[in-house]
């Protein structure tokens, strides 16, 4: 018997289990500058690996994903995950206030673990307005084949990547952002890169069979607009958004704010032809419309041009919003006591004569050292300053400080957020590094007494929270992800502008089993880039 043999027969004996990493994939990304005429007329757009929008990423829950980005295009480019929870590990979020850009011409390896999740994200470049022109893309999360989910397979599933699209470069209105102005209006819809003409000479962007059900995967990547979806003659299961299975309501359309997702199941139990899916404009005096066709595999016959019409009126959305519920026999964590409340009032003004948009008073402003870099050198003071804003903002917050907002909070504590939005626009907000629960929406102003409508039973857990206009809403979560995390606008105006904020989240027992030391191959840039790398922070 050899000793190999031996050697196992002895583990088995005694009880001894040998566990593996999760699973690897690997992407490579080439990065480049290409022509589109989304418009009918030529416009230059990012491209990954020649594709717009770009390649999906296909994940499993707990999978490692590595993805190597060469940046063949002439500006420094990062790329977020959006969504993505980045387990104590903010190195790979991709944001300029975590992590060094990858300059032209050269090539950044991200590698960062899907833990824990399911569901339907996207990526996209963090840099400047790049998001403007491309380089978005889906991320979609596949449950455990051991961890079932709460319907059944469908027959195929599909990604409708929407947004608000500008004629004009991201370069352009990045120039017109820098010069005082805003970018005003978008110039139409898209749907997966293509706005349908309805003469006739389009493809369909996907096929059903008849009787059969499909899973759709629905994302706003646009700068500036909440879209309301619907799919015409078709119902939409609601069945996941950003990671929480829901109650499964059946709707006829849904409003989906910038930066979120949602996954619904349709049915293909109609006449056998064509139909138009529809992304338009919500909250606005204009109305653009992007469509996109659907073909039965027997169809016979062109989709109606009499499209269904969009609900009217944000208190129609506000609804909605309140009717999602999270799925209790497919997820579990509830709220608990609440350690801290911060509330976050967005505003706007001219500061020297340009546009500046902020949170409690300050319009924020990236740095060349990453806040986390500096941090991780010991050299943060020379960088930023802590908690330039307070937890409940003074009335005079419409006076604008533009500066790095950079704010301090207390690793595992219960936190509950209120965004207040005083103006007459509807806002969208992310946070990097973790998912909340987001437990109410209401107009007016937010007073402690508003906790008693609070959801603390069912409220789903999600990553992007929209306020409506001269209204609040409420979110809470555990800060239990040490790191630098953004809690940024996603109107691409709005961010780049100031309307974003880091928090830090330092673990006091600076241990691995809470936040990973810097990694090797991490870049470097601003004032630490000659200094020597401090030896390893977490043990």
């Amino acid at each position: 018997m050899g000793r190999g043999v031996v050697l196992a027969l002895m583990l088995c004996l005694l009880g001894v289990t040998v566990y593996g990493e999760d699973p690897y994939i690997y992407y490579t990304w080439n990065v480049t500058y290409g022509t589109i005429s989304p418009l009918g007329t030529p416009q230059q757009v990012i491209l990954i690996n020649n594709q717009f929008p770009g390649p999906e990423i296909n994940s499993t829950s707990n999978n490692n994903v590595v993805v190597n980005v060469f940046n063949n295009i002439d500006e420094p480019l990062l790329f977020t995950w959006h969504g993505i929870q980045q387990r104590k590990n903010s190195w790979q979020e991709g944001t300029p206030g975590t992590s060094c850009p990858i300059l032209p011409g050269t090539n950044y390896t991200y590698h960062f673990q899907v833990k824990d999740q399911i569901g339907s994200y996207f990526y996209y470049p963090t840099t400047g307005l790049q998001r403007a022109s491309g380089g978005f893309g889906g991320l979609r999360i596949f449950s455990r084949l051991l961890i079932p989910v709460p319907y059944a397979d469908p027959e195929d599933e599909y990604w409708v990547i929407i947004g608000d699209w500008y004629g004009k470069s991201h370069k352009t209105l990045k120039m017109e952002l820098d010069s005082g102005r805003s970018i005003g209006r978008p110039n139409t819809v898209l749907m997966n890169g293509k706005n349908a003409k309805g003469d006739g000479s389009d493809e369909p962007l996907y096929t059903m069979k008849p009787g059969k059900t499909y899973k759709y995967r629905i994302c706003n990547v646009g700068l500036k607009d909440a879209l309301n979806f619907r799919f015409q003659g078709h119902t939409l299961k609601l069945v996941e958004t950003e990671g929480s299975h829901v109650v499964q309501n059946n709707y006829e359309s849904l409003d989906v704010h910038v930066g979120q997702c949602y996954t619904v199941l349709v049915t293909a139990d109609k006449e056998p032809k064509d139909y138009y899916m529809i992304a338009s404009t919500r909250f606005t005096k204009y109305n653009l419309i992007g469509k996109g066709i659907v073909r039965y595999t027997n169809g016979a016959g062109p989709a109606s041009p009499v499209l269904p019409p969009a609900p009217v009126g944000w208190a129609w959305s506000l609804n909605q919003f309140r009717s999602f519920r999270w799925n209790l026999t497919a997820s579990a964590a509830r709220p608990i006591n609440i350690t801290r409340t911060i509330k976050l009032v967005n505003s706007n003004a001219k500061v020297d004569g340009k546009l500046r948009y902020a949170i409690n008073g300050v319009s924020h402003v990236d740095g060349e050292t990453p806040f986390k870099l500096a941090e991780y050198y010991g050299v943060e003071d020379k960088v930023f300053k802590y908690d330039l804003i307070s937890d409940e903002p003074s009335a005079d917050h419409k006076a604008i400080t533009i500066a790095p907002n950079v704010i301090n909070a207390t690793y595992r504590n219960f936190i509950e957020i209120i965004f207040e939005n005083p103006g007459k626009v509807v806002q969208s907000y992310n946070l990097g590094g973790y998912s909340f629960f987001a437990v109410a929406g209401e107009p007016g102003k937010w007073t402690p007494e508003k906790r008693k409508n609070y959801n603390l039973l069912d409220a789903i857990s999600r990553h992007t929270i929209q306020v409506f206009p001269k209204s609040w809403a409420a979110i809470m979560l555990t800060f239990d992800n040490a790191g630098m995390w953004n809690l940024r606008s996603e109107h691409g105006e709005n961010r780049y502008l100031g309307q974003q904020l880091y928090i830090s989240i330092q673990s006091p027992e600076l241990s691995l089993r809470d936040e990973y030391n810097l990694p090797e191959t991490q870049l470097v840039c601003g004032i630490v880039k000659d200094m020597p790398k401090p030896a390893p922070k977490y043990t």
